[in-house]
């Protein structure tokens, strides 16, 4: 479904939680910081508007996606934050290393998700061009950033329920 159908802000029947004591890391790539930059904003001003504090944002940055999988394991493993966003956005080039890059880091995103502790938001763009990317970092299409952090507030709402 594209996100022109569906929206995580709230509107519909699935509310935003209240976000003011939970604690996020973002972790985002150097490679492409044009875009990557623009996803990092977009999630810092969404996860304000539902009252996160700025104290209570850890932002690392890593050289590319394929690296965001040990970015984010490190940052999971102090207990500091109550979920992570991994960012990046690889380009469909000429050759298979798009493939390969997209594949091994959204497995080992899912990984983390599968054996770790806390919530592991996927926030990789994968576009075949430039302007894919553009449309989906605050172009057309909005901003992907702030879908990032919806998602990560309702995972975190999600996995206090089970330490209650």
């Amino acid at each position: 479904m594209s996100s022109q159908q569906f929206s995580l802000d709230g509107s519909g029947s699935f509310p935003v939680p209240d976000a003011t004591d939970m604690r996020f890391g973002i972790v985002v790539t150097e490679w492409n910081s044009h875009i990557t930059d623009r996803l990092l904003q977009g999630a810092i001003q969404t996860f304000s508007k539902y009252g996160v504090r700025e104290s209570n944002i850890t932002v690392k940055r890593v050289p590319g996606s394929f690296e965001l999988t040990f970015g984010c394991a490190q940052l999971a493993k102090y207990g500091l934050v109550d979920a992570i966003i991994a960012i990046g956005c690889v380009i469909r080039g000429d050759t298979p290393h798009f493939d390969y890059i997209c594949q091994g880091t959204t497995q080992g995103l899912t990984e983390l998700n599968v054996s770790g502790s806390i919530p592991v938001v996927y926030g990789l763009l994968t576009v075949n061009s430039e302007e894919q990317a553009e449309e989906r970092a605050g172009g057309r299409l909005g901003n992907k950033g702030s879908e990032y952090a919806i998602t990560a507030i309702k995972m975190v709402d999600y996995a206090w329920q089970f330490q209650k």
